[in-house]
């Protein structure tokens, strides 16, 4: 396996870190990124079309677990906008370490911790919410969209973004058995799914 994966912890790749700029809104937004990180160059296309579509369909909620946070650009988005605290996990101790720095840099109240998953997660959301890294495998990503069954309260909802190309349709299958699902929006060979719990 390829060592220099943003799923997994290599520590060892050389650091250039970087500032990448992001308008929601009137809101102007910066994370500093780095090698060894997802995405580290921009902001991944997917991850704009998922957090836009919630924001334009969302319900009322009083927290959030973002899941594969990355340098926090959902969580911190999220945190801003609705003004409500939350919780990014990743299991890439770089990315957490921007994260925590990015949370400082816009300002916002937002945690992160180190999970593999929901292994160090014990709350319960109204939402949670997650670009899953599909580079992991597809056991991987089912084990981040079934599992959130366990940790979503009651009338909570799980979204994710997946392209089309990537296995959407099977996915969505996949996860028929624990929710509901709604695709909410269709963009650029992405999809924006909504799930509610059965």
């Amino acid at each position: 396996m390829d060592l220099n994966h943003y799923f997994t912890n290599n520590e060892n790749i050389k650091s250039e870190r970087r500032v990448i700029k992001y308008n929601y809104d009137s809101s102007c937004f910066e994370f500093i990124s780095d090698n060894g990180v997802f995405s580290k160059n921009k902001i991944d296309t997917g991850s704009i079309n998922l957090i836009n579509t919630y924001l334009k369909n969302k319900s009322p909620i009083k927290n959030f677990l973002d899941v594969g946070c990355g340098y926090g650009f959902i969580s911190i988005i999220l945190a801003k906008v609705l003004n409500i605290s939350g919780v990014g996990i990743d299991i890439n101790k770089r990315a957490l370490k921007l994260a925590f720095e990015n949370a400082k840099l816009n300002k916002v109240n937002v945690s992160f911790k180190e999970s593999n998953i929901y292994e160090n997660i014990t709350e319960k959301y109204d939402l949670i919410i997650t670009n899953p890294p599909i580079r992991a495998g597809k056991k991987v990503v089912l084990e981040i969209l079934n599992g959130a069954s366990e940790h979503l309260n009651k009338d909570g909802e799980l979204w994710f973004v997946i392209r089309k190309d990537q296995g959407a349709k099977s996915i969505i299958k996949d996860i028929e058995k624990n929710f509901k699902t709604e695709i909410k929006e269709k963009n650029k060979g992405f999809y924006v799914i909504c799930a509610k719990k059965n």
